[in-house]
C-alpha cells in the first residue's frame, strides 16, 4: 500500500474515531412561551446535560429557526455537567415561526465524515399580528341582536317594547291588566325582535388584491382584531381566510390561526368573499369583508348581492397610507382605512350612519 493511500487510511481512522459513537446527552428546548405578538421579544434556552459516567467530547448544536438556523458550540462536558445557551427568535413578522428539532453535530476536523443526532421535536412559536383595542367602537357593529333590540316588532319575543290596543287575535297572556283597567280598554305588551347577533369575517388572500404586503398586514390584523373583541363578547363568530374557516373556540386559537395566514397567487380574493361567507354562514346578522386598495368599489358591491338579505355588511378596503373614509348604502357600509389605527374610528362611523 503507499504512503498516500496510507495516509488516507489514517485519516479515515481518525474521523471514524471522533464521529463514530455514542452521545450520551439530555437535551431540553424550552421557549419562554410559545405565542408573542408582532415585535415583541420572544427567547428561548437550551439546555445539555451529559447523562454518562465519561466524559464527552466537544459537538457543535445546531437548530432551524423559522427559514434560518442557530450554531452552537457545544464543549467537552464532564459526567452530569451541563451546558445552556439562551437565543432569540425575531418577531418582526408575524408567522408561525418553526423552533428546532436540535441536533448535535460531530465530525472531523478534516471534514471528511460528519454525524448529525436529533434530540428534540421542533416547537411552533405563533407570532400574533398587532391588535388594535375595540371595546365599545365595535358594538354597534357586533352587538346588534341577542340582547339589542332592533327595528323589527313581533309580538312573541323576550325583549319588552311599549303598550298597543289589543285586536282580536292577540295572546290573551301578553294583556297589561293594570294598564287596561286605568284607560278603560284592553292593552297589551308589544316586544321587540331580539336575535342573536352571528359575525362573519371574510378576508382576501388573493396577491392581486393588494398593493403592497404591508396592506394584507393591516387587512390581517383588522381581522384578528374584530374577531378577537366578538369573542370577548361571546358573539358567535365565523372567521374565513386562506383554506378555510379559522378556529374561533378562544382568542388565543383564532390569533394562532391568523399567525399562519399567507398571500396567495391563487387566494380566495374579493371577487369570492360573499358567495363564501354566504356559503359558510348563511345565517350571518354581520359581514365583515376585508380586501386590499385593488378591488373596486362595483366589485365588492357586485359581491355583496350574494349575501342573504338583510345582513348588515362592511366592506373594509386596506389602503396604506389612504385618507379615513365611510359611506353609507343601506344595511351596506364601504370603509377605506390607512392605518390599523383607523379602526375604531371606522367602526364608530358606521354605527353613527
Amino acid at each position: 500500500m503507499t504512503v498516500p493511500a496510507l495516509t488516507l487510511l489514517g485519516a479515515m481512522l481518525c474521523a471514524l474515531a471522533l464521529t463514530v459513537g455514542r452521545s450520551t446527552f439530555s437535551v431540553d428546548l424550552d421557549l419562554s412561551g410559545n405565542r408573542v405578538t408582532v415585535g415583541e421579544r420572544a427567547a428561548g434556552r437550551i439546555t445539555v446535560r451529559n447523562t454518562s459516567r465519561r466524559r464527552l467530547l466537544p459537538a457543535q448544536i445546531e437548530m432551524p429557526v423559522g427559514r434560518g438556523a442557530a450554531d452552537f458550540h457545544l464543549p467537552s462536558l464532564g459526567p452530569d455537567a451541563e451546558h445552556e445557551e439562551v437565543f432569540a427568535v425575531p418577531t418582526t413578522r408575524r408567522a408561525v415561526v418553526v423552533v428546532g428539532p436540535v441536533r448535535s453535530v460531530r465530525g472531523d476536523p478534516l471534514g471528511l465524515l460528519r454525524r448529525r443526532v436529533r434530540w428534540t421535536d421542533p416547537v411552533d412559536l405563533y407570532v400574533h399580528p398587532a391588535l388594535v383595542s375595540l371595546q365599545g367602537a365595535a358594538s354597534g357593529v357586533l352587538r346588534d341582536l341577542e340582547g339589542q333590540a332592533t327595528r323589527v316588532l313581533s309580538d312573541s319575543d323576550m325583549s319588552f317594547h311599549a303598550l298597543r290596543d289589543y285586536v282580536a287575535g292577540d295572546d290573551r297572556r301578553h294583556i297589561h291588566w293594570k294598564t287596561s283597567a286605568r284607560v278603560g280598554q284592553l292593552m297589551v305588551r308589544q316586544f321587540e325582535d331580539t336575535r342573536r347577533t352571528h359575525t362573519a369575517v371574510a378576508l382576501s388572500t388573493a396577491l392581486a388584491d393588494y398593493a403592497t404586503e404591508d396592506e394584507f398586514e393591516m387587512a390581517v390584523a383588522a381581522a384578528a382584531s374584530i374577531g378577537v373583541q366578538a369573542l370577548r363578547d361571546e358573539r358567535e363568530l365565523t372567521v374565513l381566510a386562506g383554506a378555510g374557516p379559522l378556529r374561533t373556540d378562544s382568542p388565543p386559537r383564532l390569533l394562532d390561526d391568523c399567525s399562519a395566514i399567507e398571500l396567495a397567487l391563487e387566494g380566495r380574493g374579493g371577487d369570492q368573499l360573499g358567495t363564501w361567507v354566504a356559503r359558510s354562514a348563511a345565517d350571518a346578522s354581520v359581514a365583515i369583508l376585508l380586501v386590499g386598495s385593488v378591488p373596486t368599489r362595483q366589485a365588492m358591491r357586485a359581491q355583496v348581492r350574494h349575501l342573504p338579505a338583510g345582513v348588515r355588511t362592511l366592506v373594509l378596503v386596506c389602503a396604506e397610507g389612504a385618507a379615513l373614509e365611510v359611506s353609507q348604502h343601506g344595511t351596506l357600509s364601504i370603509a377605506r382605512m390607512g392605518s390599523l389605527a383607523d379602526l375604531p374610528r371606522v367602526l364608530r362611523r358606521v354605527v353613527a350612519g
